[in-house]
């Protein structure tokens, strides 16, 4: 598995924009599909999604590779992964 962290710096653009901008947390695998995914919100929501959890109303797991040359710069190591996995409350869980 390879992390990544990413921040957005617009809004959703729909019902839920007055969230603000959020923080991608990713977890893909090698070839850039995504297995589990967290958005942390500017107001302190965070959504997460998996394999048991894939979406709801508010979102999904992206659900096409990234592009990992994209993403490289973001790249972080696992355990900055797990400990921001584990520490957010999800909102939608």
């Amino acid at each position: 598995m390879r992390y990544f962290k990413r921040q957005w710096d617009e809004d959703r653009g729909d019902q839920y924009a007055d969230w603000g901008p959020a923080t991608y947390y990713l977890e893909v695998t090698q070839d850039g599909t995504p297995n589990r995914q967290m958005e942390v919100y500017a107001n302190g929501i965070a959504l997460r999604y998996d394999q048991q959890h894939p979406g709801d109303t508010f979102g999904m797991l992206a659900d096409q590779p990234l592009d990992l040359n994209d993403f490289a710069a973001f790249e972080i190591q696992a355990d900055e992964f797990e400990q921001a996995w584990n520490a957010q409350k999800a909102h939608n869980r």
